[in-house]
C-alpha cells in the first residue's frame, strides 16, 4: 500500500511543496517518499537515523546510482526540514548522511566556429526557414531551456530593448538580453515568416507548418535538420547543447559567473560553476596546441 497516500504529515508537506516548486519536483518527491513508505512500513515521521542509514545501504545493494540515492535523501531531508518547521521534530535524522559522492560530468559544447555554422545553416527566406533561424539564433543567443523557448509568447519579445521575458523552472520569469543578430532574425520572423503561419491566431512566438505552437520534438527535428546542414554529427546537436555553448562561451568571453548564472536561470550557482572547468579545460587545450614549449612530444 502506498502510505504516502494516507500520511497527513507527508500530504500537508507535499501540498505546501506545490506552491513553491514545479510540479515535476513535487511528483518526484512524491514517489521518492511514498517507496521510503513502503519500505518502512510505517509514517515517515518516525524514522530515525539508524533506519535511515540502513534504507540508504539497501539501495546502494540494489545498484541504485548516487545520483538516485541523492535525490531519494534530498526528498526525505525537506520533509523533515518542513516537520521541524512545525514544531512535529526538532532533528532532522537525514541530516547527518554519508551521501554517495556525486560524479559530474562536464558538459559537452559546440565550438564558437561550430555554433556559426549550424547558426548560418538556416540562412533561407521561407516562413519556416525564417522561423528556424530566429529559434537557433535565440537558443544560442540567449541560451533558452528548449521548454521556454516553444513557451513564448509573441509578446514575450522586446526587439526595442532587444530583452526576452521566459518563465524558467519552477514558473520563475526571468528577464534575458538578446543580441543585434537574434534581434534581427526575430525581425525578420516575425515581419515575414510568422503571419504567413499563423493561420490558427496563435499567441505562441514559434509556430508549426499548421499554424500550431512549436513542440519541443519539433525544434529538436529543426536543429538536427540544421546540423546536418552544417556538416555536424546531427545526433550530437540539441537544443540543450546551445545552452551550454551559449554559457562556456560567455565565460570564456569574460563575462562574470553571476551574471551568466541568471542569464540562465539556475537557482545555484554551483551548477554555472560547471561550465568554468569546460573553459580552463579548453584553455588548456590550446595552450597545449599553440605555445612552442608546451607542445606536447610525439613519437
Amino acid at each position: 500500500m502506498d502510505r504516502s497516500a494516507t500520511d497527513p504529515e507527508v500530504e500537508g508537506f507535499l501540498a505546501l511543496l506545490t506552491t513553491r516548486r514545479a510540479p515535476k519536483t513535487v511528483d518526484a518527491y512524491r514517489r521518492d517518499l511514498a517507496a521510503f513508505a513502503a519500505w518502512l512500513d510505517r509514517p515517515v515521521g518516525r524514522i530515525t537515523t539508524e533506519q535511515l542509514e540502513q534504507y540508504l545501504a539497501e539501495l546502494r545493494a540494489a545498484g541504485l546510482s548516487p545520483s538516485t540515492i541523492a535525490r531519494r535523501v534530498a526528498a526525505i531531508r525537506s520533509f523533515f526540514r518542513h516537520q521541524a518547521l512545525l514544531g512535529a521534530r526538532t532533528d532532522n535524522p537525514a541530516a547527518e548522511l554519508d551521501l554517495p559522492r556525486r560524479r559530474r560530468t562536464l558538459p559537452r559544447t559546440l565550438s564558437p566556429a561550430e555554433a556559426e555554422r549550424l547558426v548560418e545553416a538556416a540562412n533561407g527566406t521561407t516562413p519556416r526557414e525564417l522561423r528556424d533561424r530566429a529559434l537557433v539564433e535565440l537558443l544560442y543567443g540567449a541560451g533558452l531551456r528548449v521548454s521556454e523557448a516553444v513557451g513564448l509568447q509573441k509578446s514575450s519579445v522586446d526587439l526595442d530593448a532587444r530583452i526576452v521575458r521566459c518563465i524558467g523552472k519552477g514558473s520563475k520569469e526571468r528577464i534575458v538580453p538578446i543580441g543585434r543578430q537574434a534581434a534581427q532574425a526575430l525581425r525578420r520572423y516575425l515581419g515575414r515568416g510568422r503571419p504567413f503561419l499563423d493561420v490558427r491566431h496563435r499567441p505562441e512566438l514559434f509556430l508549426n507548418a499548421k499554424g500550431g505552437g512549436l513542440t519541443r520534438a519539433g525544434a529538436f527535428l529543426i536543429l538536427r535538420k540544421l546540423a546536418a546542414k552544417a556538416g555536424l554529427e546531427p545526433e550530437r546537436v540539441h537544443p540543450h547543447l546551445l545552452r551550454h555553448s551559449f554559457a562556456t562561451h560567455l565565460l570564456e568571453g569574460g563575462a562574470d559567473l553571476r551574471s551568466v548564472q541568471e542569464m540562465l536561470g539556475h537557482a545555484d550557482l554551483a551548477t554555472t560553476e560547471l561550465y568554468t572547468h569546460v573553459s580552463d579545460r579548453r584553455r588548456r587545450e590550446l595552450y597545449f596546441q599553440a605555445h612552442p614549449h608546451a607542445r606536447r612530444k610525439t613519437k
